[in-house]
This record gives C-alpha cells, structure tokens and sequence, in this order.
C-alpha cells in the first residue's frame, strides 16, 4: 500500500510539473477577460444565487454576508439567500437584522430560517434551491458562515460557465486567514495547500473531476438537479454531488488563481471533529458508490478508473492506513525488534519522497516539516478509524 501511495505522489508530481511547464491548467484555455468583457458588452448577465448555510455562527455571520452583498454583480441579477438553521434565539434576530440591514440598502436579500435541522447543511441547500424565486436562477455559489468571497468573485466565476455549456462546477481555492495563528493553524495549512495546488488542479488538468470542497464554488443549477439534488446520506454531501453530476457526463474547472477567505480551525477538538467527517464520509460514499461508478455508461473505463482506485481508494482511504500502519508500526518495530527487516528503498527514500511532495506546496512552513509529519503521525490514527467506521457504516458513520 505504501508503493501505491507513492506512485500516486509521483503520479501526481508530473502531472503538476507538465501543467506548469506547460501552462495547461485547466482554466487557462479560457480567456477570462475576453469572457468579462463580451458579457459587459452584451449586458446579458445571469441570474445568480448566493446560498449561505449557517448553523449559530455569532463570531463571522456578519463577514459573511456582508462579503456576499458586495459583490461586483447587477443588483438585480443575483439573489443572496441565508439558510440560517441557529437554535439560539438571540442570534437568530440578529441574523435576521442583519439581512434587514442589507435589504434596506437595496441588496435583494432572503433569510430563510428553519425550525428543524432535517438533513443538516445539505437539507438547508436543498430547501433553499425548491423557493420559488430560485426557480429564475441559473448559478448558485456557496458559501460557508466563514468564508469572505473579493468583490470581483463572479466575475472571475461566471463566464467559465457561459462559455462551456458542459461546465457543472467552477471551484476556488481557500485563502486562510489565520494560519499564523498557532502551531495547529500552520500545520493544517500544509496539508490544504497540498490538496489545492495539487490534488483539485491533477484532477482538473486531467479528467475535468474533482471532489466540490463545499464552499467557494459556483454550480450550474441544471447540474445539481440532473445528478439527483443534495443527498444527505453521508457526512460529505459536496463530494456526494460531484461524483453524481460528473458520472451524469458533467465537468469541473478548479481556478487555482482565485482564492477566498476563510478561518482553519484554531482547536484540537474542532479540528478532530472535522477529521473525523472528512476521513469517514469519503470511505462511506465510496463503499455506496462503487457499484454506481462501475456500471455507469456514460464516462469512460479511465475516469471510472481515476474514480475508484486514485480519487476513493488511494487518497481517500489507502493514505490513512498507509501513515498509521507504515510509519507509526511497521517502521519503528523494524527499529525496535531486530528480526524485522525493511529495505532500505522502502524504510527511507520511498517515505522521504512521499512527505516531500506533500510539504513543498508551502515553502513557507518547510521549516516545520518535522511537527508536521510527527502531528500526520498522530491524526493518522483517528483518521483510519474513521475510514474504517465509513466502510462499514459503523454506529458513528453520521456523526
């Protein structure tokens, strides 16, 4: 398991190199600021709504919709609807005020409470996309309470998708705002921007599929619909509708060059919690979409292939097991118990090249590879857990 991590790290490494030396990202093809200034002229803008799922978020609600209200878009052209599912009273008026405020100054705003959580973030999207007046849209963008799209962030959105009618999903990357905020912060940034500027641009490079990261990322509202809507039948509905809509013959552009604001988790438990949903939802969709996957006629053997066995097994569920079972058992027992033998190729230089590749995406906290790999070690552990409480839908598969 750990030479197939390894190849998918060097895979993924060429891949990266070929598109930068190249200049053959994914995006790139399209020529942006041709795309703005045709729709400037032709002032045929979209109707576009912003959805904005919150659950009791006293410290950043403000921030976020007020970034979504400023956006560069006719007025009359977008919609921005806040899904608030808060249980605490107080902040429920004061959401509500807030979208008042906003509406006062002329921004076609909706608050749209519930008094249920029925279906969590997914059910709150789904609810929102069934209102009538979403009906005369033809993008959403999705935002989380903790996330500050610039001004400019349609603009640099919408036109990929006008341009390319085959076009479900336009993604950005996140910019995190407080990664200087402690140790924990600076680790987590490492393995993120890993995930950006490798793994979201590999996959948009190559099969026009990649996992919806949930948040900062515009979809064709007739892509939602066509792959069957939001599912809440697993921890990470997001990469539930991507795998639908890209198996319905839909494709995905990452825009690695358009990046939105956004807070790390600042505490150990927090953090472990979102471990814990981002390691056992993929490994529980993965053991409910296989068969889906495989019988599908409508992509070819390569992407099922790159769906299966890169983007599910290895990334998803094989690179846990690998950082627990390999580095934190099979290695050190080589060093302990003198009957345990490791090639040098394998004990060495194939988990040297592999953390490398994971770490020079932030040159920044190179220094700070040795707590990186120690804190990997460690979390490798809960992660594996959780992959495995996914695969057999275990009693914390929901949690």
């Amino acid at each position: 398991m750990s030479i197939m991590l390894f190849l998918e790290r060097l895979y993924m490494a060429l891949i990266i190199m070929c598109v930068k030396l190249l200049g053959r990202k994914g995006y790139t093809k399209y020529k942006l600021e041709a795309l703005k200034e045709g729709l400037k002229r032709n002032k045929s803008y979209p109707m576009v709504l912003i959805q904005i799922p919150m659950y009791n978020e006293k410290e950043v609600y403000k921030l976020s919709i007020g970034a979504a209200c400023a956006l560069s878009w006719p007025s009359d052209r977008f919609i921005v609807q806040v899904l608030d599912d808060s249980t605490n009273e107080f902040l429920i008026d004061l959401v509500e005020l807030e979208c008042q405020k906003w509406t006062e100054m002329g921004v076609n705003v909706k608050y749209e409470p519930r008094n249920n959580r029925n279906g969590y973030k997914a059910g709150a999207l789904r609810v929102g996309l069934k209102k009538q007046y979403a009906k005369d849209c033809e993008f959403v963008a999705i935002f989380d309470a903790d996330f500050q799209p610039e001004e400019d962030f349609l603009w640099r959105t919408i036109p990929y998708l006008l341009e390319n009618p085959e076009l479900g999903l336009v993604q950005a990357r996140w910019k995190f705002v407080n990664a200087d905020e402690c140790l924990l912060t600076r680790l987590q940034e490492m393995s993120l921007d890993y995930h950006f500027s490798v793994e979201q641009e590999v996959g948009s490079s190559t099969c026009s599929f990649f996992g919806f990261n949930g948040t900062a990322g515009v979809w064709r509202i007739r892509a939602v619909n066509d792959a069957g809507g939001w599912k809440d039948r697993t921890t990470v509905e997001d990469m539930d509708l991507a795998v639908r809509a890209s198996l319905k013959g839909w494709k995905f552009v990452f825009v690695g060059d358009l990046a939105v604001k956004n807070e790390l988790p600042s505490t150990f438990k927090a953090y472990r919690y979102q471990q814990h949903r981002w390691s056992c939802g993929p490994a529980n969709l993965f053991r409910k979409m296989t068969k889906e996957i495989i019988c599908c006629e409508r992509v070819s053997l390569w992407k099922k292939f790159h769906l299966i066995y890169a983007f599910f097994l290895v990334r998803k569920i094989v690179a846990h097991w690998v950082t627990f079972f390999f580095y934190c058992v099979i290695i050190p027992a080589s060093v302990l118990v003198p009957e345990v033998h490791l090639p040098k190729p394998l004990a060495i230089y194939i988990p040297a090249i592999t953390t490398i590749l994971n770490a020079i995406c932030t040159p920044r906290s190179f220094h700070l590879l040795i707590f990186w790999i120690l804190f990997e070690n460690v979390m490798s552990l809960h992660q594996s857990k959780a992959a495995i409480i996914g695969l057999i839908e275990a009693n914390r598969v929901n949690e």
